[in-house]
This record gives structure tokens, sequence and C-alpha cells, in this order.
């Protein structure tokens, strides 16, 4: 038994001091100082505008995030996943399929605002959502050079360019909001500063089309894009569908409040876990199918846990405190919501790693099937809990539901990993 005790410790601490912390401490410092600037963003949010013009706001959002999502196409795991002697191809095919993808999200983002329009009379979030179509053309020319450095490791880049991206979004929402108290001011930013993000992009990895290389073979990229694209899509869907859920069930005003709560609680837990999540891919990608992939897997896995059970814990007790304190007594009744949601946070931790050992093992059905599940469990408590009519019950569906998913999936996929016995691995050669 001291032995047992000795050696979980010595991969907790291998955990926490090794390349997945340090990458992970990149993006998370860049995520801390973006969370900052975004806590202060929603102050002046929840300050200046009534809960039913955030909703007009929110309700633009939710459909560009779900038609975003659809970018990757699943080609960028392909980048990081290819083999050193097929690397330039491959970049050269994923360059054509970026571009072709590229407008045909903003023919059908431009069609979704047409139907908002004059399916829906929603004249506001139609125009919004149709100018933020332009943001797809500003993508192409840095996708290749992101993916590339990914699959290298260099996470510091990665996190500065996300981070300063963020931040000039939220620091130019707070400044247009105060100005001029319209949804336009939470909706223009996205646009703005999508420019911040290539420039960047394309300095952290300097990359340039290989005539000699040639092309690989764009079948086999999109069948394999397509299998990360349904889970990606269903993953959006269950993140973004609870927006449309609430707005259908409840209403706008609702949908303000409930927006609100989501950012000031599980938004934040959303984008560290997402940043873990980038971390670990490329580290599980580049470990040998078998005994040392596990062993990976095992390693982000306790690092994982480590790092936000503790986080969700401290933010879901200490809602009551901070939330009148930071966003005004008159949001003070939204401070159960936001700890409830807090618990989902642990669920998004479950569900990342599931999807990133699938991928990792070329599994992309599991993994689609695996998102169907989430989506239907999430967004089925959650319209279940909003029938009744009050957003607590709403919140605590979606919850439930969340959970149920991330467990079943961890069960069916992680669990009998993690039970297979490894062999002994020298300790130069410990993952970390």
């Amino acid at each position: 038994m001291p032995q047992q005790v000795d050696q979980s410790l010595s991969r907790l601490r291998a955990a926490l001091t090794g390349p997945l912390m340090r990458g992970f401490g990149a993006y998370g410092g860049a995520e801390l100082a973006n969370r900052v600037v975004r806590v202060v963003t929603t102050v002046v949010i929840a300050r200046q505008l009534a809960p039913a013009i955030v909703g007009e706001a929110a309700l633009a959002l939710t459909l560009f995030e779900l038609i975003r999502v659809l970018s990757g196409i699943g080609i960028g795991q392909r980048i990081i996943a290819a083999a050193d002697g097929e690397l330039a191809a491959v970049c050269n095919t994923a360059r054509r399929l970026f571009w072709g993808w590229a407008l045909v999200l903003v023919t059908v983002q431009t069609a979704v605002a047409a139907v908002l329009w004059l399916g829906f009379g929603a004249a506001g979030p139609a125009a919004m959502l149709a100018v933020l179509a332009l943001v797809y053309p500003v993508m192409p020319a840095g996708l290749v050079q992101c993916y590339l450095a990914m699959r290298e490791g260099r996470n510091a880049a990665l996190a500065r360019t996300a981070a300063s991206q963020a931040i000039a979004d939220h620091v130019l929402t707070a400044v247009l909001l105060l100005a001029w108290p319209s949804p336009w001011s939470v909706v223009l930013p996205k646009l703005i500063t999508a420019p911040v993000w290539l420039v960047m992009t394309r300095r952290n990895r300097p990359w340039q089309h290989d005539a000699h290389a040639g092309h690989a073979c764009w079948r086999g990229m999109v069948r394999f894009g397509g299998g990360v694209l349904v889970a990606e899509g269903l993953t959006a869907l269950r993140q973004q569908g609870d927006n449309l859920v609430i707005v259908a069930t409840m209403g706008s005003s609702a949908l303000g409040t409930y927006y609100f709560a989501y950012n000031a609680g599980l938004g934040i837990v959303s984008s560290l876990v997402g940043a873990f999540g980038t971390v670990s891919f490329p580290m599980l990608c580049a470990a040998p199918s078998g005994p040392r992939r596990l062993a990976v897997l095992r390693s982000v896995l306790i690092g994982g846990v480590a790092l936000f059970v503790p986080l969700v814990a401290a933010q879901a007790l200490l809602a009551p405190i901070y939330v009148p304190l930071v966003f005004g007594a008159h949001w003070a009744f939204a401070a159960p919501l936001i700890a409830i949601l807090c618990l989902a946070g642990v669920a998004q931790l479950a569900s990342v790693l599931t999807a990133n050992w699938l991928r990792a093992e070329g599994r992309v059905g599991s993994d689609a099937g695996r998102s169907l599940l989430g989506l239907t469990l999430a967004l089925g408590g959650l319209y279940i809990g909003a029938r009744t009519g009050s957003l607590t019950a709403a919140v605590i569906g979606l919850v439930t539901g969340t959970l149920l998913a991330a467990a079943i999936s961890a069960a069916i996929t992680l669990a009998p990993a993690l039970r297979r016995t490894l062999p002994a691995i020298p300790a130069t050669e410990q993952p970390a």
C-alpha cells in the first residue's frame, strides 16, 4: 500500500510539472488575462443593457458560433496527426479545402440570416449575423499556420494570439457599450478583431505552399475531417443550442439572464478546459499508439482532475459572494444559476479528454456518437426543466444531462483504456 501511494504521488507530481502543465500554463495565463478583461466587459454589459437587449445580441452570436464551428472541418486535426513525410502535401491540400469551405460558410450564414429576417421578423439579429459572415474570408490565410503551430507545441505563441484577439474584442466591446449602448456594440468587435488573429498567427509559424510536394488525397482528408466535423458540430449544437431552447421556451429576457449567468460562471472554466484540450491533443498524437499513449492519457487525466475539480468547487461555492460584489446587487438573483452551471465544468473536462483520446486513436465515428449522446441528454434535460417555466429548473436539467452524458462516455471509452496494465517505462521516457 505505501508503495502504491508513492507511485500515485509520483504520477501526480509528474503531471503537474511536465510539458503538459507548461503548455497549459502558457494558455492558462493568457486565458486568465482574457477572463479578467471579459469579466469587466460582462460587468459593463450587465450595467448598460437590459436583459431583452442582451438577448438580441446573444441570439445573433449563438447562431454565429453554431455556424463558425464548421470552419475547422476537421482538416486541422489531420495536419496535427500527419506523418512527417506527408505533412507538406497534407498542408497544400488543407489550404485549398480551407478556402473553399470559407466560401461555403459565407453562403450558409447569409442564408440563415435571411431566414431569420424573412421567416421570424428578427431584422436586428439577422443583420448582425450577415455582417459576421465577413469573418470567414479572413481565416483561411492563417489556418494551416495555426495547426502547424499546434503540431509543434508552440503553445506560448498560440496562447498570446488567442488572448490578444479576445482581449481586444472585450476592450472594444466595453468601449463601444459605454459610447453606444446597443447590441451592435457586442457583435461588431468579433469582426473588427479578426485581422489581429490572422497577422499574429502568420507571424507565429510562417508557412508557404510547397508546389514540389504535391497534394494529399483530398477524399481521405475529407473523410477524416467529416467525422471530426460531425462531432464538433454536435458539440457546438449542445453548447449553443441551450440559448435557442431558452429563447424558444422562455423568451429573450430569460435568455439575457441565462447568457449572463453562463458567461459569468461556466464560461471561465470552459475556456480553460478548451485550452487544456488544445495542449493535450498533440501530446496524445505524438505518442505511439499503445502503452506510451496510454501513459500520456493517464498523465493528462491526473493533471486535469488536480487542476479543475478544486477550481470548479471554489467557483461554485463562492458564487453568492462574488456575483453581487462584481456584477452589482441587481444580479445577485443569478448567483444560484452561476453556481449550478459551474458544476458542468467537470463534465466538460471529461468530454474533452474523451474526444481527444478517440481522435488520437482515429475513432472519429465513436467521437461523433459521443457528441450526439451529449447533445441529446444536455438539451433534453434543459428542455424538460425549461417547460416548468423556471430558469433554475432549466439549468439543473442542463447540468444533470451534461454530467450523465460525460459519465457514460468516459465509462465506455476511457475506463477500459485506463484499466489496461502498462509495462514498465524507463524513468527517462516517462510522459508528463
